[in-house]
């Protein structure tokens, strides 16, 4: 297939899938060394700088690259290529303004927002992740217009190109530091930089490749919008989208200032907060893998819905979002149950921790893998609720859940006997709030809705079926003996991959439909006796 070739929705996100999956798997190889190399204190001044980072971030693009893949994909399934040309310049300067702005403030007032974090000695850090949100943006210029018109092969490639050097030049960079100047401070910044670098890569590549595509669109005979009704329906649908993941990320920082805070005020020391945070962070960090599997989906499918709801297909529309819905319980429901059931084996590999530390990052994993659940039925009604123009929904949803989650997290972290282990318990909360709230919602503004929870619950059972057995297996190795901790993860999860399987497919837990929208579908189809 090559790069211009429309690909449907599955496929798309198949591709998408590869390569988050190669993406992940780069970046658990970056940072539990990382974390090795520049501590759990100095791994709590990386993740602060990127909780400060990810505000400005989804202010600058989280609703714009969803706007221009809807415009983009109404045009193109019209025809209309001076639209596409002219939705692709407006925003490019919305995005080139928003990203110098974010840029100036990460690298100038670095110090202020480390002391607002409580953790002065993160300013290196997020002072060096300042240039990334100019680079970001550029970034999402052409990603947003790749999307629009299915193409998600240059997305894909940029993002392993973006994860491998920021694993060579990051590493490198934090080791020198480190060495040189025997600052943990210092080294996570230098871990930063790799970041910086790799934004660098990938936008050239992008560049690269839009150039080719850009020039490719055919003259059409439609009259242009001008730039400024243009911008404005570009605005109508990035800012509810905006608006709800900044303040995501928003309240995100503030759960930080809140538990850092509650934790000082319990009697621990900075270091001791510091570390506590870095544990935590660390446990985010893995939490985080699966959960990056479910953006693939959200991606393609809001093109793919805008397409079908432009031509009127809305029995399409609705297909495709059932399907939707069965890939990611597919994807979301094993990794649940499988990472809090084996939260203990998993975080002393990945993490390297022992005694208390274990025993905490434990506690934290257990409370996330289960949250992978409702934070993927969030992205995914988030993002039906987006195609179908209905952004606004979900933006209210989330301020109600979120206002939640914080009174949790206050109330929880400064009990001495639940402290940090709070945070979690408040993210699940909120997420289970926000998905009810959505589901209702959907069935509130849409006209045919589809049937979320139906297509989840089979899922839900495999993966439950999955959890017993990983569950016995490692009761089972424990009982004889066995310490070794890459064991103790790879035999549960080789059983729990068997079963699951099995199980799915028992239940009837995806289609023969939905394999053959996957590359090699058939074969795929034929293997599952589908």
């Amino acid at each position: 297939m090559s790069d211009t070739k429309k690909q449907n929705f599955l496929q798309g996100t198949a591709l998408l899938a590869m390569a988050t999956a190669i993406v992940k798997i780069i970046g658990a190889i970056y940072k539990i060394p990382l974390n090795a190399i520049i501590g759990k204190q100095g791994f709590s001044y990386y993740s602060t700088a990127y909780e400060i980072y990810n505000v400005l971030l989804m202010i600058s693009t989280a609703g714009l690259p969803v706007a221009m893949s809807r415009m983009i994909s109404q045009a193109n399934s019209l025809g209309h290529s001076n639209r596409i040309r002219r939705i692709y310049k407006t925003s490019r300067a919305i995005f080139l303004t928003l990203g110098i702005a974010g840029s100036l403030l990460m690298t100038l007032f670095c110090r202020q927002l480390a002391e607002f974090q409580n953790q002065p000695d993160a300013w290196a850090a997020i002072g060096a992740l300042g240039p990334c949100c100019l680079l970001i943006c550029i970034m999402s210029t052409f990603r947003g217009f790749f999307q629009g018109q299915s193409n998600m092969l240059p997305t894909s490639v940029s993002q392993v190109l973006e994860a491998v050097v920021k694993l060579v030049v990051g590493m490198l960079a934090a080791l020198l530091l480190l060495k040189s100047t025997g600052s943990v401070s210092l080294a996570a910044g230098g871990a930063i930089l790799g970041v910086t670098i790799s934004c660098m890569a990938s936008s050239v590549y992008l560049f690269g490749k839009f150039r080719k595509a850009y020039g490719a669109l055919e003259p059409s005979s439609e009259a242009a919008e001008s730039y400024s009704d243009t911008a404005k329906r570009l605005m109508a649908i990035a800012v509810p989208i905006t608006i709800g993941s900044a303040g995501l990320q928003i309240l995100t920082m503030l759960e930080t200032k809140i538990y850092m805070g509650q934790l000082l005020g319990l009697g621990f020391t900075q270091l001791e907060a510091d570390s506590m945070k870095g544990i935590y962070n660390m446990s985010q960090t893995i939490y985080n893998m699966p959960c990056a599997f479910i953006t693939p989906i959200t991606i393609s499918i809001i093109p793919a819905i805008t397409s079908h709801l432009t031509l009127l297909d809305h029995k399409a529309a609705k297909a495709t979002e059932e399907s939707a819905a069965r890939v990611t319980g597919l994807i979301c429901m094993p990794c649940a149950f499988g990472l809090a059931t084996l939260a203990g084996p998993v975080t002393a590999l990945l993490g390297g921790y022992t005694g208390a530390d274990l025993t905490l990052s434990t506690s934290l994993m257990t409370i996330m893998g289960y949250n992978i659940m409702f934070n993927a039925v969030v992205l995914l009604t988030n993002a039906m609720m987006q195609a179908h123009g209905h952004a606004v929904v979900p933006v209210v949803n989330m301020f109600i859940a979120g206002i939640m989650r914080l009174v949790v997290v206050y109330m929880l972290t400064g009990n001495p006997n639940i402290g940090i282990v709070g945070t979690p318990i408040g993210a699940m909360l909120c997420f289970l709030c926000i998905a009810v709230l959505n589901v209702f919602s959907m069935r509130r503004v849409m006209k045919d809705p589809p049937a979320i929870v139906k297509n989840l619950v089979k899922p839900f059972a495999a993966a439950a079926i999955m959890g017993i057995f990983v569950r016995g297996a490692l009761y089972l190795l424990q009982m004889l003996g066995i310490t070794s901790r890459l064991i103790l993860c790879g035999l549960p999860v080789a059983v729990g991959v068997v079963v699951y399987v099995i199980a799915a497919v028992l239940f009837k837990a995806i289609t023969r439909e939905d394999c053959l929208l996957l590359p090699k579908g058939a074969k795929i189809a034929k293997l599952l006796h589908l």
